[in-house]
C-alpha cells in the first residue's frame, strides 16, 4: 500500500517464478533472494496456526508425561514409535547429546536452505528454527509471499525428558497439499545431516548461509545431499510411484 512501485515489481517477479521449473535458480539470482529472505523467514515460525498446524502443541496432548516417566528411555522409545507407526507423518526419538548439539546451533544458525530432491531436479526449502519447532516453508513460497509465506512442514522437539532419559522426543505436521510422508521425512534427516554433523565442512554450509550469505552457493547443499545418499533414498520411492 505504501509503495506501489514495490508491489508491482514484485508482482512482476511472482509472474517470473511460476514460469520457471522447479529448482531453479541462476546464482546471481538466488544471493539477492537470500539478502531479502532474511526479514521474512523470521516470521515463518509464527505461522503455526495456519495451515491446518496445531499452535502451542505441547508433549502432554500425545503423551502422559507423568506415567512414562516409570519407565525407561527404551520403552518410552518403543511406545513413542508404536504410537506413530500407524499414522501419516514424522517421528523420531533423538539421544539427548546429538539434539544438544543440533540445538547449540541452532541458537547461532537459526535458518537454512535445505534440497528436497523431485523428479526433475530439487525444490529448495527455507527451515526455520522458532523455540523447539523448526518451520519448513519453500524457497519459492518466500520469493512469491514474502513474510506472509505460511508453514508447510513443522517439526516439534520435545526436550522434557532430556536429562532424566537422555531422549528428545520429535514429531510433525505438514500440509498434505505440498508434502508427502517420505518427502517430509527427508527434510527431517537433513536437518541431522547439517546439523548434527561430525564434519565441519558440512556445518561451515550452514554457518555461511546465516552469516555470509553472498558466498553461499546453494549447489553445496545438493553436493551433501547427494554424498550422504539422502537424495538418492527419495529418488527410487518416486521413479516407483510413477510406475
Amino acid at each position: 500500500r505504501s509503495s506501489p512501485d514495490v508491489f508491482e515489481s514484485r508482482m512482476e517477479k511472482r509472474n517470473e517464478v511460476k514460469k520457471q521449473p522447479v529448482g531453479y535458480s541462476k546464482q546471481g539470482e538466488f544471493v539477492k533472494c537470500m539478502e531479502e529472505k532474511a526479514r521474512p523467514a523470521e516470521g515463518l515460525g509464527k505461522k503455526t496456526s495456519k495451515g491446518g498446524f496445531t499452535k502451542d502443541k505441547t508433549l502432554d496432548s500425545i503423551l502422559n508425561v507423568e506415567m512414562v516417566k516409570e519407565k525407561s528411555a527404551e520403552e518410552i522409545k518403543q511406545i513413542w514409535n508404536q504410537y506413530f507407526s500407524s499414522k501419516d507423518t514424522v517421528y523420531a526419538v533423538i539421544p539427548a547429546e546429538k539434539f544438544d548439539l543440533i540445538w547449540k546451533r541452532a541458537q547461532k544458525c537459526p535458518s537454512f536452505l535445505y534440497a528436497l530432491p523431485r523428479k526433475e531436479g530439487y525444490e529448495f526449502f527455507v527451515g526455520q528454527w522458532s523455540g523447539t519447532e523448526l518451520h519448513f516453508t519453500s524457497l519459492i513460497n518466500i520469493q512469491t509471499q514474502g513474510e506472509t509465506a505460511p508453514s508447510q512442514l513443522v517439526l516439534y522437539h520435545y526436550p522434557e525428558l532430556q536429562e532424566e532419559k537422555g531422549i528428545v522426543l520429535m514429531t510433525a505436521e505438514m500440509d498434505s497439499k505440498f508434502l508427502v510422508v517420505h518427502e517430509a521425512q527427508c527434510l527431517a534427516n537433513q536437518v541431522q545431516l547439517f546439523y548434527a554433523t561430525d564434519r565441519s565442512e558440512t556445518y561451515e554450509l550452514v554457518e555461511t548461509f546465516n552469516n555470509r550469505s553472498s558466498e553461499f552457493k546453494y549447489m553445496s547443499v545438493i553436493a551433501e545431499l547427494e554424498q550422504s545418499g539422502l537424495g538418492r533414498e527419495l529418488r527410487p520411492a518416486q521413479v516407483s510411484d510413477k510406475s
